[in-house]
């Protein structure tokens, strides 16, 4: 396959195994290479990563994005991360044989779709965003699904795509092109969610931490104990054995330690190399040292 675009639809419901079963199922019929499925309960929500050309890619997030409206009412969901539709955000990534303006393109295209067959409100982000505030996907999620049916009313608020009203029980979406993100958390050995919270807003952009990092606070019933969720919107420019050794330092400050990190869907393996060659001491480490590299080559 030559033409490879990624795309990546977060859903929002992690605990019902045989609604994500549907979505994925009628994913597979269009075609498309499904890569990954990732649901965590606190969370109640699904990241699914699939591979594909530019025109089955968006085949595929149309159907996983019909199949969340139909199946998930967003008025009975309750879950530990922010959430503003069934189908919460859907974004376009090139691997090869695409270009970001090609991703662009597909957003638009699937926008569209969405909000006149599915009726449900769409906004452009990232890459494709219309307006500068909406570049950030946490801009437009400010106030999720409840706060949304005021939100939308405020002319600066109109989706780019579909109807002025929120969908009464698939909310709203956001659809865009971006570079490849990296879903990462780290579990700390405490239950006091205010020293994750601390620790979050320490090292996020948008409170003066690194640049490239979204990352939030929170408490995870399943495991009994604090979790630093983020992502990390470029791993090139904030490389993850960073963003961990900080956390790490940071926790220490509160008598807390690291229990374990945990991945959301896939990463490219320069980010483990990365990781790899800081920890080993081994500054020549690449992706040419690998067999199965060679191999595949």
């Amino acid at each position: 396959m030559n033409e490879i675009v990624e795309c990546v639809p977060n859903i929002s419901e992690g605990r019902n195994q045989d609604i994500i079963n549907q979505v994925v199922e009628k994913l597979k019929k269009t075609g498309v290479k499904v890569l990954d499925v990732s649901s965590d309960s606190d969370h109640n929500r699904t990241v699914i990563t699939f591979v594909g050309d530019k025109k089955s890619v968006v085949v595929g997030a149309f159907a996983v994005a019909e199949s969340a409206v139909n199946l998930i009412d967003l008025r009975h969901h309750k879950g530990t991360h922010p959430r503003m539709g069934a189908v919460d955000v859907i974004p376009f990534i090139p691997i090869s044989g695409a270009t970001m303006d090609d991703c662009i393109e597909l957003s638009k295209i699937l926008g569209k779709r969405i909000g006149e067959e599915l009726k449900v409100p769409v906004y452009l982000y990232a890459e494709s965003a219309t307006k500068e505030e909406r570049k950030s996907l946490p801009a437009i999620r400010k106030g999720e699904f409840e706060g949304f049916f005021e939100k939308i009313k405020d002319p600066n608020w109109f989706p780019d795509f579909g109807p002025v009203e929120v969908h009464p029980t698939a909310g709203v979406v956001a659809v865009g092109a971006r570079e490849f993100l990296i879903a990462y958390n780290i579990y700390l050995n405490t239950k006091d969610v205010t020293i994750a919270e601390k620790i979050a807003k320490s090292i996020r952009e948008s409170s003066g931490g690194l640049r490239f990092i979204q990352a939030k606070g929170m408490f995870i019933e399943e495991r009994g104990c604090a979790q630093v969720s983020m992502n990390i919107l470029n791993y090139k420019k904030a490389p993850l054995y960073r963003v961990f050794e900080i956390v790490k330092m940071e926790a220490e400050r509160y008598g807390v330690e690291v229990l374990q990190s945990e991945l959301v869907g896939l990463m490219p393996v320069r980010a483990v190399l990365e990781s790899l060659s800081f920890y080993l001491r081994f500054p020549k480490l690449t992706s040419e040292s690998i067999i199965e590299t060679r191999i595949y080559e």
